[in-house]
């Protein structure tokens, strides 16, 4: 997942965008970029790392023109260290173009060799992103009218796009000289929203990937990008849009109700918040139906995305909630540990129960999803050593069983705890006494009580449909190959470094 907006005013927007991905920061933490337009001259800064420590003072001044796009960026495809696949990407034929993407394509090493074998375009990072870049790129040179384009073109562009992409994009990028384009995959799997300014200059527009963005920028939520939709703001704010895919369906991915999203945003016309009261209220009726879950003192939330969740299902079921974990918000991303008594600290660090809560009670704790497992353990654990008598574990979600291929890197399928286990053999291995997982059903049904004509979503992790239609064996055995080998780069990073600085050095 990673976070994406672009604006059009009549004023700088460098502030603007910056202020913007701050508010996407939880959708990435590992890389930071702004391009903005003035003119026919694209200005760029870009590094690893916080937005907020990616940019200076001197950053932003060199960040003119009115128009703009930024990127904070969490690695799914190519590698997890590279600080030269921090986006936008750039590129100088046809005209001058930058991307931000947000997803993850399913064909990209088709792609990149199609564009190199067949279309003379070098792709020179690991990014799908580049490489979709560089398919735009080429449909908009096809669609070029003597050597020129108007939103007919663009959108002729977009539609070839769609037909040789597969996957998940949602998609902000900028044409020299000419304004800003977004477009969304056509199952409109990751998000992306319009927003509307009446400006003293004229109308001005932004998109991002969470309303919350929008609205906290000044902009009004005119609607969201539909599936297989583009729109184009040229740059005197007039803006353009064409439904670009044959047949869109809209499905998005569930799991950015269930986590990824912020609870203040509304996705799709859906209240986020609302979603995560609703999975409350589903898991409290799964729950008064288990005997053996009737001796509950307490429910206990784990900070943060799962509040909601746990408030509802503490006052569906008449029990106290209370806030027994205090989380260290001074320390970031839990990024992959080398070992496991390096996860077991991280956990320590980032949270501390409040012994108060837990000592001579049963516990409910709630989470939004169990995923490798080793999190949970611990928190069990600590809950026991609080004092606890008994540790129940709910998850607002169903069992993570399957790798996610559209833009969250989830884990290889043999590291997924619920992948062949029973309910209670997952229990088990967190070390809870009892441990309930929310239906998929009634997972659905509680984001469409939240939604306003939400039918259909993308569940892959849960039940392994792909929606896309061209997930094999094959590729899921590639995937997983490709986030080993990235995962123990990372992991040698962090030891080399950790004997660097034992040793005096960095």
């Amino acid at each position: 997942m990673c976070g994406i907006v672009g604006v059009v005013a009549h004023t700088p927007v460098n502030q603007l965008l910056y202020d913007g991905l701050l508010l996407l920061q939880h959708r990435g933490q590992d890389a930071a970029g702004i391009v903005t337009g003035e003119g026919t001259t694209f200005h760029m800064h870009k590094g690893p790392g916080y937005v907020r420590d990616v940019f200076r003072t001197r950053n932003m001044r060199e960040l003119s023109g009115n128009l703009g796009i930024g990127h904070c960026r969490y690695p799914t495809a190519g590698s997890a260290a590279s600080e030269f696949e921090a986006q936008p990407f750039y590129v100088n034929s046809p005209f001058g173009i930058t991307l931000a993407h947000n997803g993850n394509l399913t064909n990209s090493e088709a792609l990149k060799h199609e564009l190199f074998q067949l279309d003379f375009r070098h792709v020179n990072t690991n990014s799908d992103s580049e490489v979709l870049l560089n398919v735009l790129a080429l449909e908009l040179e096809r669609a070029a009218h003597h050597a020129r384009l108007d939103p007919n073109a663009i959108f002729n562009a977009v539609a070839g796009v769609h037909k040789r992409c597969r996957g998940a994009y949602a998609i902000v990028a900028m044409i020299a000289g000419y304004g800003l384009v977004a477009f969304r995959d056509p199952f409109g799997i990751r998000p992306l929203i319009i927003g509307v300014c009446a400006a003293m200059g004229g109308t001005e527009y932004a998109v991002a990937s969470e309303s919350v963005a929008l609205e906290a920028l000044g902009f009004d939520v005119l609607r969201d990008v539909m599936p297989g939709e583009a729109i184009f703001v040229d740059q005197t704010g007039a803006f353009h849009s064409r439904q670009c895919a044959p047949d869109p369906v809209l499905r998005p991915c569930i799991f950015e109700f269930v986590y990824l999203a912020r609870p203040d945003s509304v996705i799709d016309g859906t209240s986020v918040y609302e979603a995560r009261l609703r999975m409350g209220e589903q898991l409290a009726r799964k729950i008064r139906g288990i005997p053996e879950a009737q001796d509950i003192d307490v429910v206990i939330p784990i900070p943060d995305s799962s509040r909601p969740s746990a408030l509802e299902l503490a006052n569906n079921l008449g029990l106290k909630y209370r806030e027994g974990f205090v989380k260290n918000r001074y320390i970031g991303r839990t990024f992959i540990m080398p070992g496991q008594a390096m996860r077991r600290k991280s956990v320590r660090q980032k949270l501390n129960p409040c012994g108060i809560e837990f000592k001579d009670k049963v516990v409910l704790l709630v989470d939004d999803s169990i995923v490798r497992g080793t999190t949970s353990r611990e928190i069990v654990q600590m809950a026991r050593e609080a004092g606890a008598r008994k540790v129940y574990f709910a998850s607002a979600s169903p069992p993570v069983r399957y790798p996610n291929v559209y833009g969250i890197d989830m884990p290889n399928q043999h590291e997924l705890v619920a992948t062949g286990r029973t309910e209670a053999e997952v229990a088990r291995e967190i070390g809870a006494d009892l441990l309930v997982y929310q239906d998929l059903e009634a997972l659905k049904t509680a984001v469409r009580e939240a939604s306003h004509g939400l039918t259909e979503f993308e569940a892959s992790c849960f039940d392994g449909k792909y929606v896309t239609g061209d997930i094999t064996a094959d590729y899921l055995s590639h995937l997983a190959e490709e986030r080993g080998a990235a995962r123990g780069a990372s992991e040698d990073d962090m030891l080399e470094a950790a004997e660097s600085a034992a040793a005096g050095g960095g």
